[in-house]
């Protein structure tokens, strides 16, 4: 079997792994469960291409994602529930469906009209599985998956509550909202209560996500872009030891911060 940009390659090379006998023992020992986060990792690792803008990466990254579907569709087929195809021709309908400023009657739509179409069919959408049977989604932030990154959720659920009328009109207010979870965080630092002081950072967290939120700011990326910025700062200090003979166990605060200072100085002149 030689590589191929046809998708019936992979997914009969997927099959020849899962068949039992003949197949690959760790594929075949693998389940939904044990597969799924391997799934989160590879979805992680192709966002992190995109961030360190590394085309290359990026197409590799995305072929181990599209591995991850084709893995689970192969699974659910040998259940009988469902394959590759019928995985297809569900999120195509699902387009289609969604898109009738494309794809049907509802053109020339500007986004602001597009997004409240988008909802509405989706509220459609909701409806219609709670009418089949399936299990409805709890109230107004129902559908959030527990399984997302933290900050994720909190902007989904924040997202949710907003489209119901639960929010701010200002990010000002959101601010404010901080300042008053600082202000809750050392009343409990004081009280010396470990446990209030966890849950008081955690509504700090989640007001700082709302107001990224507010901002336009997406608080995964955001975060990911400053992890990377004290990744480099740091680096640069470790340098500027190292050439002192030193490393930063040997040296001082003081020391440290005047070389990240520095850091960021060389930043601004590069801008």
């Amino acid at each position: 079997m030689n590589p191929s940009r046809d998708i019936g390659a992979l997914i009969d090379i997927m099959a020849a792994l899962r068949t039992p006998g003949t197949g690959c023992p760790w594929d075949l020992e693998q389940s939904f469960a044990t597969i799924a986060r391997y799934t989160i990792e590879e979805a992680y690792e192709v966002a992190d291409a995109i961030a360190r803008g590394d085309l290359d990466e990026l197409r590799d990254e995305l072929g181990d994602l599209l591995l991850q579907v084709v893995f689970h569709a192969r699974m659910a087929q040998e259940q009988g529930a469902f394959d590759f195809g019928d995985v297809v021709q569900a999120i195509t309908a699902k387009l289609l469906r969604r898109h009738p400023h494309v794809f049907g009657d509802a053109r020339g739509l500007q986004v602001e009209a597009v997004n409240e179409l988008w909802e509405r069919i989706k509220a459609q959408e909701k409806a219609a599985r709670g009418k089949s049977g399936k299990p409805a989604e709890a109230g107004a932030l129902g559908g959030v998956p527990v399984t997302l990154p933290a900050l994720t959720r909190a902007l989904k659920l924040q997202e949710k509550a907003g489209k119901v009328g639960f929010d701010w009109n200002d990010p000002r207010a959101v601010l404010s909202k901080i300042r008053e979870e600082a202000d809750e965080i050392e009343a409990a630092l004081d009280g010396g209560n470990g446990d209030a002081i966890g849950r008081e950072v955690g509504d700090l967290l989640f007001a700082v996500v709302n107001l990224g939120r507010h901002v336009k700011a997406d608080p995964e990326s955001v975060l990911r872009a400053t992890n990377q910025k004290f990744e480099r700062r740091f680096a640069s200090i470790e340098r500027g030891l190292a050439a002192q003979g030193k490393s930063p166990r040997e040296s001082t605060l003081a020391e440290m911060d005047a070389l990240w200072d520095a850091a960021k100085a060389a930043e601004r002149d590069q801008k």
